[in-house]
C-alpha cells in the first residue's frame, strides 16, 4: 500500500448531494488497507492515494445541510444514494450557508420535502466570504456539484475559485473550462481547471459512445439513435424544468456526435433525460438504440438497458479528477487540462476518442 502522502489534498466542496456523498463515503472507504480497491481506475495516482484527499469546507442551501459536519450532512435528506459506507470520520469542516443563484429551479416547492431542497433562511454567502474559507483552508480543489442549470450559480465559485487561486473542477453541464473566456481567465492565473460535465465511470455516456466509436471502426452506418434516461433523484426532478437543460443535452449529445465516422443529422439523434421516477432514487436506467447499415447496405439494430446507481458511478471518476487537478497545479500546468477533461468530462475543451483521451491521461500522470 501506498504511504500517506506528507501534503495531502484539501477538497472543498459547492453541493452536498448524492454525487458528494458518494465521495465522501468512497473516501473513507478506501482508506488505506480498509477494503480492497475494487472500483476505483487508479489507486495511485500521482503519488496520491484516495485517503489522501480531505475535505476542508464545504457549501450548500438546505436547512437539513447548512450547519453541520460533511460527514453527516451527505446523509442528510433529500439525498437517496446507497450508502456503501455507514461511518464516515468527521472531517471537521460544517457546512456553510452558499449562494442561491439559479441553484434551485421553481418547479422544486411542489415536491415532498424528502424529495425536493428546503432552503435555509440564513445569510447567503458572499463573494469575500467563500474567498476567505478557501484560503483559510488552504484549499487545493473546489468541486462544483451544483444543480443541472445552474449558470449563474457555478460562475459565481468559478470567479471565488479564480480569485481565491484554487483548482476547479467542474462535474455539471454549464460551460466554463469549454468557454474560451473563461478558460483564457484561468490560464492567465496560473490555476488548472477540469471540466466539463462529469462523465461517469461506466455510465450511459461512456457506454454510447463506445458503441458509436465501435460502429465507426467497423464500418457500420449509425443512421439513428436515442438515449433515454429515467431516474428518481433530486438531479432528475431538477431536470424535469427543460429550460434548465440545453447545456446538458447539447453536453451529452455533442459526447457522442464527436466519436462517430460522420455527424448524425439532429433529427436522427437523442441524448438526454426521459423522465423523474421517484421510486427509483438514485437508481438511473437508461434505454439505449441504435440503427445502422453493415455489408451491402443491410440494416441492423442494437438495444440495451443500463442500470447503475448514479452517484457513486460519478465519485468513480471525480477522485481521479481532483487528483489531476492536483498534479497539475504542482506542476505550474494552468488553464484547461485536456488529457484529464476528454477522459473524464462529456464537453470537454477538446474532444477525442476514448483510447485518445486514455493514452493522453495516462502520459500526463506519468508526467
Amino acid at each position: 500500500m501506498l504511504s500517506p502522502h506528507p501534503h495531502g489534498i484539501n477538497v472543498a466542496v459547492v453541493g452536498i448531494g448524492n454525487c458528494a456523498s458518494s465521495l465522501v463515503q468512497g473516501i473513507e472507504h478506501y482508506r488505506a488497507g480498509a477494503n480492497e480497491t475494487i472500483g476505483l481506475m487508479h489507486y495511485e495516482l500521482g503519488g496520491y492515494a484516495p485517503s489522501d484527499i480531505r475535505l476542508v469546507a464545504g457549501w450548500d442551501i438546505d436547512k437539513r445541510k447548512v450547519g453541520r459536519d460533511i460527514a453527516e450532512a451527505v446523509f442528510a435528506k433529500p439525498n437517496c444514494t446507497t450508502v456503501f459506507c455507514e461511518t464516515v470520520t468527521p472531517t471537521g469542516a460544517v457546512v456553510k450557508m452558499g449562494r442561491l443563484l439559479d441553484g434551485v429551479a421553481d418547479h422544486m416547492v411542489e415536491y415532498p420535502d424528502d424529495r425536493t431542497f428546503l432552503p435555509a433562511e440564513e445569510p447567503e454567502a458572499t463573494e469575500e466570504e467563500v474567498i476567505a474559507t478557501l484560503r483559510e483552508t488552504n484549499t487545493d480543489v473546489l468541486m462544483n456539484y451544483l444543480p443541472v442549470g445552474s449558470q449563474k450559480a457555478t460562475e459565481f465559485y468559478a470567479e471565488c475559485a479564480l480569485k481565491a487561486g484554487v483548482a476547479f473542477v467542474n462535474n455539471i453541464p454549464v460551460f466554463i473550462a469549454s468557454d474560451p473566456d473563461w478558460a483564457r481567465r484561468f490560464a492567465e492565473a496560473g490555476i488548472p481547471i477540469i471540466g466539463d460535465d462529469i462523465k461517469a465511470q461506466l455510465g450511459a455516456t461512456i457506454t454510447h459512445r463506445v458503441l458509436t466509436d465501435l460502429f465507426a471502426k467497423r464500418g457500420v452506418k449509425l443512421d439513428r439513435t436515442y438515449q433515454l434516461n429515467t431516474g428518481g433523484n433530486t438531479d432528475f426532478l431538477n431536470m424535469l424544468e427543460r429550460k434548465r437543460l440545453a447545456s446538458k443535452k447539447k453536453s451529452k449529445t455533442e459526447a457522442v456526435q464527436s466519436v462517430a465516422a460522420e455527424r448524425v443529422e439532429d433529427e436522427n439523434i437523442h441524448v438526454g433525460p426521459s423522465d423523474y421516477v421517484a421510486w427509483q432514487n438514485d437508481n438511473k436506467v437508461c434505454f439505449l438504440r441504435m440503427e445502422g447499415r453493415m455489408f451491402g447496405g443491410v440494416p441492423m439494430n442494437l438495444e440495451l438497458r443500463l442500470s447503475v446507481e448514479d452517484s457513486p458511478n460519478s465519485a468513480g471518476v471525480a477522485i481521479d479528477m481532483i487528483r489531476c487537478a492536483k498534479i497539475a497545479g504542482e506542476r505550474g500546468i494552468s488553464g484547461p487540462v485536456n488529457p484529464a477533461a476528454a477522459y473524464f468530462c462529456k464537453h470537454p475543451p477538446e474532444q477525442m476518442t476514448d483510447d485518445a483521451a486514455f493514452d493522453a491521461l495516462e502520459a500526463f500522470i506519468a508526467g
